[in-house]
């Protein structure tokens, strides 16, 4: 009669450390990208919304809008420049209320906006996902890493709609919403980043199991 096989006989769960040469090379190659690519992302959140918004006298925000550019301008950029984060940029109370919801032009725009950003961000955390789940952690921890990451870009995505059509209060929600997904990304990246090329001492075993 075949006896089961005790948990401690099982192989280990693999690690970053053990993962090939080449493979090492091609996952710090795409997290250094995806990291170059964060930065920029916050120096744009930085110059286009905080800077406008807590650093731009109200006369020139609001004043001037010839001298935005029009690739800036949110929907209905006629009433609203760029980068004011407390404004309303709700269109819904500027056009005819005979207009159904989908016929307007920031329900457009936040659609468009929504599965372009879900899409993007989403493939970002599959390859996130994909290396955390490597990391010599406890299985409870990696989990956490690989899920909250999702939950921040729903959060972020919710307070873009609920900006648009219930009040610029929300905006909010993009502080708890990015703050997710950018924490578990540092986080992930230089731990990664140390596991591959760092000398392992005193290996944990923390994740024998998946």
């Amino acid at each position: 009669m075949p006896t089961m096989q005790r948990p401690s006989d099982q192989p280990a769960w693999p690690t970053l450390y053990d993962l090939p040469r080449p493979v090492k090379v091609l996952l710090s190659a795409i997290l250094i990208t995806l990291s170059l690519a964060m930065v920029g992302a916050l120096g744009q959140v930085i110059v286009h919304d905080i800077i406008p918004t807590f650093f731009t006298d109200e006369a020139k925000l609001h004043g001037d809008m010839e001298a935005v550019p029009n690739d800036v301008l949110e929907p209905g950029g006629e009433t609203q420049a760029r980068g004011d984060l407390f404004g309303d940029d709700s269109t819904v109370h500027s056009e005819p209320e005979t207009k159904s919801l989908m016929d307007k032009e920031q329900f457009i725009w936040t659609l468009r906006w929504t599965h372009i950003h879900l899409f993007g961000m989403s493939m970002i955390f599959i390859f996130l996902g994909t290396v955390t789940v490597f990391l010599d952690m406890s299985i409870k921890v990696k989990s956490w890493l690989v899920a909250l990451p999702f939950v921040g870009v729903v959060v972020d995505i919710a307070a873009m709609w609920l900006k648009a059509f219930v009040s610029p209060v929300f905006f909010w929600l993009h502080i708890p919403g990015g703050g997710l997904f950018a924490v578990v990304f540092v986080f992930v990246f230089f731990r990664a980043m140390a596991e591959m090329w760092r000398a392992r001492h005193n290996r944990s075993h923390r994740s024998r199991r998946p």
